[in-house]
């Protein structure tokens, strides 16, 4: 199953996925924007990532759709922003990629059509992406919630 969760370490759904990696002992990483950018400031050292040479955001998304197996893409309603991007990419790379939109799905339904997902893909590298706290208040508990009850179910 899943071997590494990386992130792009924005607040919200990517921190929310590098907290669930962290809690249940499972390598994480990813890429993050030169001098450890998000919009709460610097990212804390206890996240184990890597810096990019620039500080442009969607370099930092490419990245980390390129250096994944597959990435999901968690949401309440439809992907805009940076989130939209991350599928942009995924589908320009022609990379595996999953959208669960949280509005139509409760989360044990989720991490099953997660699991179904990995299983389908061979998904061993998790990129995690999503909105950031400012744009969704909810995401990072939900998007925590979800891998959480994924991981339960292995």
């Amino acid at each position: 199953m899943i071997e590494k969760i990386v992130s792009g370490g924005q607040t919200g759904a990517d921190r929310a996925a590098l907290d669930v990696a962290i809690r249940l002992d499972i390598p994480h990483g990813g890429w993050v924007p030169k001098g450890r950018a998000t919009e709460a400031g610097v990212l804390p050292d206890r996240y184990h990532m890597r810096e990019m040479p620039t500080a442009d955001y969607a370099d930092r998304t490419e990245q980390n759709v390129l250096d994944s197996d597959g990435t999901l893409i968690i949401s309440h309603g439809a992907l805009d922003g940076g989130s939209a991007l991350t599928q942009a990419l995924a589908e320009e790379h022609g990379r595996s990629h999953l959208h669960l939109d949280m509005d139509r799905l409760s989360v044990s339904d989720a991490a099953d059509t997660l699991k179904g997902w990995i299983e389908d893909n061979a998904i061993r590298v998790l990129n995690v992406a999503g909105p950031r706290e400012s744009r969704d208040l909810d995401i990072y508990s939900v998007t925590a919630a979800v891998l959480e009850t994924l991981f339960s179910k292995e």
